[in-house]
């Protein structure tokens, strides 16, 4: 069982933690490796000053791609709380949200684990030309996989789709304000439009980055009022008829408080 008393300050918590964490190191990023605007310069240059940032580097890498796996309890945990018979969507809000934190988890990952061993064999002085420009090659497919389509097309898509039918699920609910609904859609309306920037559509990125910030602050927000609410039972909705996914269940037991096996 899971205490109903741990659940709340666990989801407010995550729902905090999450966009600091990610604001921070995509900080450190920018200061330390000229993210996100680096990726428009040659490969070459990108996996030189990779192999330079070092370890140091390679560690915010990781915990920037490990941001994307926190936000998928929070999409989770959220979920009760918004739950109700006049928001069936939230059922698919939970989807987009896991779904969100997967895809943009496998659009970071290529950072810690592929990009080292493509920026050795680049620096390395035993290669050969042909095998640099083998190098580049893959790098650049991957950023236009992994990064582009999947990390990005994918994770605006997932994320302001989950954003949208949260803001929705806001304006009625109990626990949070109109207005901090009304902020949610608007962030996932600017989030949607990083999809048209690969087709050139004037400010697309610049929208997105600053919705993206809008959204993290909004996360935060969030948060705050779901730690500010007491006696708020919402466990009882993952044993309703519209719990987000059949594996996610939770016994709770009538005035029983315990830890699940």
């Amino acid at each position: 069982m899971i205490n109903k008393n741990v659940l709340r300050p666990l989801t407010g918590i995550l729902l905090i933690v999450t966009p600091l964490a990610f604001m921070a190191t995509f900080t450190l990023l920018q200061i330390n490796f000229e993210y996100p605007d680096i990726l428009r310069k040659p490969a070459g240059y990108v996996l030189e000053q990779f192999s330079a940032g070092g370890a140091g580097l390679l560690a915010t890498w990781y915990a920037f791609a490990f941001t994307a796996i926190l936000f998928i309890p929070a999409a989770v945990l959220l979920h009760p709380l918004l739950a109700r018979e006049d928001a069936p969507y939230m059922r698919l809000a939970t989807v987009f949200g896991i779904t969100a934190g997967i895809v943009q988890f496998l659009g970071l990952i290529r950072w810690p684990f592929l990009v080292p061993y493509l920026a050795r064999t680049y620096l390395d002085p035993a290669s050969s030309e042909a095998t640099r420009d083998a190098v580049v090659v893959v790098f650049q497919a991957f950023n236009q996989y992994a990064g582009v389509a999947v990390g990005e097309h994918l994770g605006y898509l997932f994320t302001s789709g989950w954003t949208l039918l949260v803001g929705l699920a806001m304006l009625k609910s109990p626990i949070f304000k109109s207005w901090l609904g009304w902020l949610g859609i608007a962030s996932a309306a600017g989030i949607v439009m990083g999809m048209l920037e690969p087709a050139g559509v004037p400010l697309a990125g610049a929208v997105n980055a600053i919705s993206y910030i809008v959204w993290a602050l909004w996360l935060v927000l969030v948060g705050i009022f779901v730690l500010k609410q007491k006696g708020v039972d919402s466990l009882t909705a993952f044993a309703a008829p519209g719990a987000p996914l059949a594996g996610l269940k939770i016994g709770l037991k009538e005035g029983e408080n315990g830890t699940q096996s």
